[in-house]
């Protein structure tokens, strides 16, 4: 009989200690493990971590295997695996548990008895399910489980803008359950994004219909807060030792290798002791002077814990694999001899990692007044199988039995190497023919929306519709993906939706969600940061591509030429180089080769006559098989499904008969859709999408028809009805709605319209008809006409108080504010004192925030949508220009807007509501270079501009930077000396001044 290898002996001993410290404790029904036997519940990232060394040496018996009998271990290790699928419901609050009766599965506590919100746990199991799953393990069987994978998916991918309770379950060090962000949330579910995108659940045999997806945007947004937040682990916890698994083994969360040094040695200088390392500073967790009565600290207790802390061998079995996926022996070597020295070692032999090591009760005056010199006791979980389950992959790992690609076959751990230079492609598309023409006598050539056929270009909101679908379980009552923007790196690819290529112009000229892209100066500003930010964020396959569409909105007042601001970024692009980024122009039909392009399977149909069918002729009246042949199974979709339906009708209109001529994009739309029944149907699926721009995505001149309007040509116009002698009132002395509908009609000034629907929109509601221009003219329907009318003409505080009329708020407000409490900043809004002026500390929901707003707003709309803009400016600022913060702890918008309009006062010699009234009616570019220049403390004029405007149109006014131009260096010290004598004020200290004011 042959005799085993040394290689086998050893894996022997390895499995013998899986076997007893952590397999001998698995449930045999449901196969989860118990904290301990003080602690009978299975926590979600305790399991995880502790099925990895099980993984890992069904892994080396496998690679090892050197007869029949190691083989046989092998397969009976990886059935463990399979038995090891984590099901979890959600709960009525939409956060999944943290732990689970071990037996049953089922909760043990309330929802509001526990941190249970703990993003990074449920990041935990999808990491590894992915890595798994590329190792050739078969975990999901199921289209069901697919989908609930994609669905817990989408229940991480905002992990950049939720505050919860950390992987320490207790949220702020405090222990007072208050959320935060955490660097280990956030890192942990951007590596499951990356590492479960595009990836087929069913291994090498499996189809498109398991294949789960990942949106870009969302984990470069967690890409950029945990930058932004490293070395810092939260607002209160200076720095974490838990982070060592977002910036090395599993996750390989961070890119910049800089940053991974830097929180490593933070990590290691100010945590590490003698038994491991501590958990965060001030950590008073099994401390011999916490108070084991209460779970929460008081502010003044945490100093009791300095020096004091509990220290967790835990962290060097991270530090272990650290060094060996960064090829470093003498770490591997340091922290093994050191993790040795504190094993405790059992009659058996085998050794056990525990929980962590606490200064005795009787030492504690003497470790503060020599931190790290006391001999400290074990206490806690023995083994804390989640670090014995790591120190058991160290071994196997630096003894050779296994490689790294084999535990990271997703090759997460190359996440540092440098990433080429991106070329960025932007094809420029032109609304029309005579767009086309004006952008040829500049020497811009491009194409329109119909020369590009047969590919089809849609707005950012479409294809925001279309992620909506993917996951949906109507028998597991899964919703797929919650209605969000997609942003510049969503929409800078190709699609292939049912054999159709697409592309999806950028979401920041939706105009009709958020009134900036009504800014022509304000959308090439964006378009250059968005431009910079693909080029430095791009992580596909492919070039990106952005589809730039030059609209009637981007044209001078008579329609003569383009706006300045436009043609000047257009001409730079063809220059190859915008915005710190290297650009390719060209067309669309010219980039499919060298762009990225995605797949989305998940909306392919089944059956014939679906989605994607192409009439050679097409009858107008056999309405009814839109949509036929989509029953139930994956990818399918309901009958009355606009989306679908709008699809279908855009693609079945796609080819229709040979013309007798060529034609262009325009004329097979009208060749195939001549009727008016046609024409009605797709543009109402247009309009139900709220589709901006319709006319640049569907035949303008067949769909465009007269609009309500307000502004009749009468001779005289009625006073304002601000005065209450302008309000019509019945014989009771009532407001007479009625007469006032009909004053609605006849007035011909803007703001006398925008007043009368307020006073509608207050007394009456949104949904009240008016019968102005017949049966279903409603206070909304004829705000958003006016919120038309006044966005071409410029007309900026009209737009803003209808905006706030019709709740229109910004899509990324949560994710702006997210960003500034990512770079340790709190916020304010509204006016002081408390309880108007409200403080925010921590993410929260966009509706709750713009509710916030509304509240701190005391219900001025105008106001509240200021606020919601300044907001995106501070974000916008903040994420390029940081150091304009640096002296900063808080931001109170209400004092800034109180700034901003004093200064306007000043410099226009205007009283304060005039300069009020001034800055509502700035410009967005404008009053974000005015909220610029104050930010900055340099000097600044505003001065009125001298062109005459028209009545009832926003004012316009320059803001400019103030220097000594041409002045010698002693001529500037001699000016600044009689600035000084002359007592005038410096403006550069008064606007420092008040900032100081405004963050304390």
């Amino acid at each position: 009989m042959r005799s085993r290898s040394n290689s086998g002996v050893k894996l022997d001993n390895y499995a013998r200690i899986v076997q007893q410290t952590i397999l001998r404790h698995q449930d045999p029904v449901t196969g989860l493990l118990p904290g301990s036997p003080d602690h009978p519940d299975a926590w979600v990232r305790d399991n995880v971590y502790s099925i990895v060394s099980v993984w890992a040496l069904s892994l080396a018996y496998r690679k090892n295997a050197d007869r029949d009998e190691d083989k046989a271990k092998a397969y009976e290790l990886e059935q463990l695996d399979k038995v090891e699928k984590f099901k979890y419901s959600r709960s009525t609050s939409d956060s999944l548990h943290a732990k689970y009766n071990t037996k049953t599965c089922a909760t043990v506590v309330g929802d509001d008895q526990w941190g249970h919100l703990q993003v990074d746990a449920t990041s935990l199991f999808l990491l590894f399910l992915a890595q798994m799953t590329a190792s050739g393990l078969h975990i999901i069987y199921t289209q069901d489980e697919v989908d609930v994978v994609q669905n817990l998916m989408f229940y991480i991918e905002a992990a950049y803008k939720v505050a919860d309770y950390g992987m320490w379950e207790r949220g702020d060090k405090t222990n007072q359950g208050i959320t935060e962000l955490n660097a280990s949330s956030i890192g942990m579910a951007k590596a499951a994004l990356e590492a479960l995108d595009e990836l087929n659940l069913f291994g090498a045999k499996g189809g498109p219909g398991s294949l789960v997806h990942a949106l870009a945007d969302d984990i470069q947004h967690c890409q950029s807060i945990l930058t932004s937040m490293l070395p810092r682990a939260s607002i209160s916890k200076e720095v974490d030792a838990g982070v060592l698994a977002i910036i090395s083994y599993p996750a390989f969360a961070v890119e910049d290798i800089s940053i991974v040094n830097a929180t490593k040695e933070e990590i290691i200088s100010k945590l590490q002791g003698r038994y491991g390392c501590c958990r965060f500073l001030r950590d008073g967790h099994r401390t011999p002077k916490e108070d084991p009565n209460r779970l929460y600290y008081e502010s003044a207790e945490l100093k009791l814990f300095e020096n004091i802390e509990c220290e967790w061998p835990l962290f060097w079995t991270y530090l272990i694999l650290d060094g060996i996926f960064i090829n470093s022996p003498e770490q591997v070597q340091e922290y093994q001899e050191a993790l040795e020295g504190i094993l405790i070692k059992q009659k058996d032999g085998i050794r056990l990692l525990p929980e962590l090591y606490s200064v005795p009760a009787d030492k504690v005056e003497e470790e503060y007044m020599n931190p790290h010199t006391v001999e400290r006791i074990p206490m806690g979980k023995l083994p804390l199988r989640w670090g014995q389950s790591l120190y058991i992959l160290g071994n196997l790992l630096a003894e050779g039995f296994l490689a790294p690609g084999e535990i990271d076959p997703l090759n997460r751990r190359f996440s540092t190497i440098p990433k080429p230079d991106v070329v960025v492609q932007v094809s420029i598309l032109a609304e029309t023919e005579e767009i086309k023409e004006l952008l040829f006598k500049q020497g811009i050539e491009v194409e329109t929306v119909a020369d590009i056929h047969p590919i089809h270009v849609q707005p950012s909101r479409v294809l925001s519709h279309i992620y909506a679908r993917l996951g949906t379980n109507s028998l597991l009552g899964l919703t797929g993906r919650p209605y969000r923007r997609i942003g510049v790196l969503g929409t800078s690819k190709f699609y292939i939706i049912r054999n159709t290529m697409f592309t999806f112009t950028p979401q920041f000229i939706d105009h009709q969600q958020f009134y900036l892209a009504l800014d022509n100066k304000m959308i090439v500003e964006m378009l250059r940061t968005e431009i910079a930010y693909l080029s430095c964020r791009w992580r596909m396959t492919g070039r990106p591509t952005v589809t730039f569409p030059v609209s009637q909105t981007m044209l001078t007042e008579d329609h003569s030429n383009l706006d300045p601001a436009v043609l000047a970024t257009l001409k730079k692009l063809q220059d190859g180089y915008y915005g710190g980024a290297r650009i390719q122009t060209g067309k669309l039909s010219e980039f499919l080769t060298t762009s990225c392009c995605a797949h989305l399977s998940f909306l392919d149909g089944k059956a014939s006559g679906s989605m994607g069918r192409h009439d050679e002729e097409y009858d107008g009246d056999d309405d009814e098989r839109y949509g036929d042949g989509y029953g139930a199974g994956y990818g399918s979709w309901n009958k009355d499904d606009d989306l679908a339906q709008y699809l279908d009708h855009l693609l079945a209109h796609s080819a229709p008969k040979k013309p007798k001529r060529p034609m262009g994009g325009l004329s097979r739309f009208k060749a195939a859709a001549t009727k008016t029944k046609e024409m009605v149907t797709l543009m109402n699926k247009a309009q139900d999408l709220n589709i901006q721009n319709v006319n640049m995505y569907l035949p303008s001149k067949l769909f465009r028809s007269p609009q309500p309007m307000l502004n009749l040509n009468l001779p005289d116009s009625p006073a304002s009805p601000d005065a209450q002698s302008g309000i019509p009132r019945d014989a009771s002395g009532a407001i007479d709605y009625n007469a006032l509908a009909q004053l609605l009609k006849d007035t011909q000034s803007l703001q006398d319209q925008a007043d009368i629907l307020y006073i509608l929109y207050k007394d009456k509601g949104m949904d009240w008809d008016t019968g102005v221009h017949g049966k279903g003219s409603t206070v909304r329907s004829l705000l958003t006409d006016l919120y038309e009318k006044a966005g071409e003409l410029k007309h900026w505080g009209l737009i803003r108080m209808i905006s706030g009329m019709l709740r229109k708020k910004v899509e990324e407000l949560d994710s702006a504010c997210s960003d500034l409490l990512a770079h340790q900043k709190h916020l304010t809004i509204g006016l002081p004192p408390e309880p108007r002026e409200k403080t925010i500390t921590a993410p929260i929901p966009p509706d709750q925030l713009a509710n916030l707003i509304d509240e701190a707003s005391e219900n001025n709309i105008s106001v509240a949508i200021l606020t919601q803009e300044i907001v995106v400016y501070l974000a916008m600022s903040i994420r390029t220009q940081p150091s304009l913060f640096s002296e900063m702890f808080r931001l109170r918008i209400g004092l800034i807007i109180q700034v901003m309009a004093t200064e306007l006062a000043q410099s226009l010699g205007c009283s304060g509501e005039e300069a009020t009234e001034t800055l509502m009616s700035l410009s967005p570019s404008e009053l974000k270079n005015l909220l610029h220049h104050i930010l900055s403390g340099k000097e600044f004029g505003v001065e009125r501009s001298v062109r005459e405007m028209d009545a009832g149109i926003s004012p316009a006014i320059s803001i400019h930077h103030l220097g000594n131009v041409g002045a010698t260096k002693s001529e500037r010290a001699g000016i600044s000396k009689l600035k000084s004598d002359m007592k005038m004020v410096d403006r550069r200290l008064s606007m420092m001044d008040t900032l100081k004011v405004m963050i304390t």
